[in-house]
């Protein structure tokens, strides 16, 4: 196992927490999560904190002097510096294969996320974290986006047994934590029953040791 000195930021049900910890399990380096209190305490408005992070926000990583914070920066400093033949997932050695995983990482971001977060917001976050009801129309109408979104991926996954070819990538890996918490914690887990290749590509990510070992502090249930 690579050693690492670092420590990450923020609590671990936290999906972009949650971005960074998957690559640190699938480069197996070794990291410290430094537990944060978002609600009560509010210690990612701390003065600690806000000088890793000014936006107040997690997660962020120290890395030796480095201090770096945007989980997707973080996610893809940890893939190039511990990058190895069985853990190449930027693929930046490929220019054709690197363009399809940022492709479809940038489309997890806009257009996957997007649906999915009001879906999560309105179903899990705010009943349940903030005391406040569900907006149903919200829900419907995010609703109604996903499948739109998941008929893309159905027909993607239909091409290759991952989103950005026959490989397991950075682009993959980003889909888990809204994924999880729409299956884990909502009632449109069965969304996904729908579209059988989108199903079966969830299925296999969650099958990787790195997946299981995030997942279980994540859990709802």
């Amino acid at each position: 196992m690579n050693s690492i000195t670092s420590n990450v930021f923020g609590p671990a049900k936290s999906i972009n927490v949650a971005r960074v910890l998957l690559c640190l399990e699938e480069v197996g380096a070794e990291y410290e999560l430094v537990h944060m209190d978002l609600f009560q305490a509010k210690e990612q408005k701390s003065p600690e904190h806000l000088a890793r992070n000014p936006f107040g926000l997690v997660p962020a990583l120290q890395d030796g002097d480095l201090v770096l914070f945007e989980a997707r920066a973080i996610a893809k400093y940890v893939l190039r510096k511990y990058k190895t033949e069985q853990a190449d997932l930027l693929r930046e050695g490929d220019p054709e294969e690197a363009a399809m995983v940022d492709v479809w990482t940038e489309v997890e971001a806009h257009q996957y996320h997007q649906a999915l977060r009001l879906i999560m917001l309105e179903c899990f976050l705010n009943p349940t974290l903030r005391g406040l009801p569900t907006n149903q129309a919200v829900v419907d109408e995010a609703v109604e986006k996903t499948k739109k979104v998941l008929e893309i991926y159905e027909a993607r996954l239909s091409e290759h047994r991952y989103l950005a070819g026959d490989f397991f990538s950075f682009a993959d890996l980003n889909h888990f934590a809204s994924t999880f918490y729409i299956v884990d914690a909502t009632p449109y887990g069965s969304l996904l029953d729908s579209y059988p290749r989108v199903k079966a590509w969830w299925e296999d990510l969650m099958s990787r040791p790195s997946f299981k070992k995030i997942s279980a502090n994540m859990t709802t249930k």
